[in-house]
């Protein structure tokens, strides 16, 4: 607060003053206490003056005149990074203030690059109002990597092509919310090491020459379990394990499930000290929520199918003989009849009770390397399309259930191939896309950014009819005979 005093008359020198306190009450600091015919002025350390004018019984005159403004005062944000750590916007949790224009620097050690994940993100409901953008490079002059805005929880994981990466906070003059806390870390360059996870694996290799420079070897090192032991070649020293073993730590973090574990070194030392320095590196993968289930069938009267493949959370595809869901059909091909009800299930590959799946959309066509132009949806965003579909169980398990009646293309040749995305949630998030089931509208299609795998089930074959070239199909070209 700004407090400002204008003489008019003044005051009686003697006997009348003003004083000023640095709080909400004169049990708080004295600023200054006033008696002369001079204008002052104050400002308080809070949000808080107390001003006390006092007069006596003699004297009388016109006295002051004085103004106060409010002014506000902001925190510092933004500054050089380095190597790892946390940063936050402004008074986070709190709300942030308007007018925000933070830039942080980030950099590593020469030969690095620079992971950054945000952990919260709760900004003002305007994209184009308040949003994080994050460069590629030493300065907001380098290419834009991406845009975080609002409550984003899908693309919050960035990695620099350098060892420099610059982040920046901007708000507007108009709504505020809490606003966002992010972390970084340094990461091995592709030629020193790598992690890599499937929903069944994790696979950490490192380069023998980059251990060597370290003054270390293969035989140093192990995982959080050090009964795991790694392979070791001429050129590289590789561990590869179940998600589930080696000590591996699984978080959930905003949707996301995160695997981590961490490669230490203990050198083979006699005595009881050591010089050198304890090697520790720290391994994760972040688990795309989206894969790609692809199934394909020959549609010639009478279909057949059966399914293979992995993505990054690996998903399987698999027809059964009924509704129960009891008797997988391995035969290949899997002879049914037009207009034949076909029970599916489609479940992740590794069992996991914190997780969810979804069916998010399923869409058929001829061409498996082409379902747009030529394509009929069996589900879109979570909502039937076609009149056949059924659904028996899906976003609040492991798996998901449904039928549909086998159908042929007119005009082409007799395969019907199903492409099917799959989203994976935290069984404990009941705000997730798994839990929202139908919903009209999405910002993002099968051709998002998300990261997405396929695995494939076919062919199902309908009998009797020959391969017939053709273009285009709408739905009333299904045929339902």
């Amino acid at each position: 607060m700004w407090w400002q005093y204008d003489r008019l008359d003044g005051l009686e020198t003697c006997c009348d003053y003003i004083r000023v306190y640095d709080g909400p009450s004169t049990l708080h600091p004295l600023l200054e206490e006033i008696r002369d015919y001079r204008n002052q002025s104050f400002k308080s350390t809070g949000n808080t003056l107390t001003v006390l004018f006092y007069s006596d019984s003699s004297v009388t005159r016109r006295g002051f005149h004085a103004n106060w403004i409010f002014v506000a005062t902001h925190p510092q944000c933004g500054g050089q990074l380095y190597d790892s750590g946390m940063f936050y916007s402004p008074n986070y949790p709190n709300y942030y203030h308007d007018n925000a224009y933070c830039v942080w620097f980030l950099s590593a050690q020469q030969g690095q690059r620079i992971f950054l994940t945000f952990a919260d993100v709760q900004l003002e409901r305007c994209c184009d109002c308040d949003y994080i953008t994050i460069h590629d490079g030493s300065s907001t002059g380098y290419p834009q990597l991406g845009k975080v805005c609002y409550n984003d929880t899908t693309h919050q994981a960035f990695h620099s092509s350098s060892r420099y990466l610059t982040v920046v906070f901007t708000s507007d003059f108009s709504g505020v919310s809490h606003g966002f806390k992010a972390h970084f870390t340094s990461s091995l360059t592709a030629n020193e090491g790598s992690v890599d996870c499937t929903s069944d694996n994790m696979v950490i290799v490192l380069q023998s020459s980059y251990l060597n420079s370290l003054g270390l070897s293969g035989n140093d090192l192990y995982v959080d379990d050090r009964l795991c032991r790694p392979n070791i070649s001429s050129t590289e020293v590789v561990f590869r394990f179940p998600l589930d073993t080696c000590g591996t730590a699984k978080e959930m973090i905003n949707g996301f499930v995160s695997y981590t574990n961490n490669v230490r070194a203990s050198p083979s030392q006699s005595g009881e000290i050591t010089y050198q320095s304890l090697y520790l590196l720290q391994v994760g993968c972040r688990m795309e929520p989206d894969t790609i289930v692809q199934i394909f069938y020959k549609a010639k009267e009478l279909v057949n199918a059966n399914i293979t493949g992995m993505g990054r959370f690996n998903a399987s595809i698999a027809f059964y003989t009924s509704r129960n869901f009891t008797q997988q059909i391995y035969d290949s091909p899997y002879e049914v009849n037009l207009n034949q009800q076909l029970f599916v299930q489609v479940k992740l590959t590794r069992s996991d009770e914190s997780l969810d799946l979804f069916l998010d959309t399923c869409v058929a066509s001829p061409n498996p390397n082409d379902f747009k132009n030529r394509s009929y949806d069996l589900l879109r965003n979570g909502c039937p399309r076609d009149s056949t579909y059924l659904s028996y169980t899906n976003g609040v398990d492991q798996y998901a259930r449904f039928s549909f009646r086998a159908f042929k293309f007119l005009q082409t040749h007799a395969y019907v191939h199903l492409q099917c995305k799959v989203i994976i949630c935290p069984d404990n998030d009941y705000n997730s896309r798994c839990r929202k089931g139908c919903q009209y509208r999405r910002k993002r299609s099968l051709d998002s950014s998300y990261n997405t795998n396929t695995v494939t089930l076919g062919p199902i074959k309908l009998r009797g009819q020959k391969p017939v070239a053709g273009h285009g199909v709408k739905e009333s070209e299904k045929s339902m005979e």
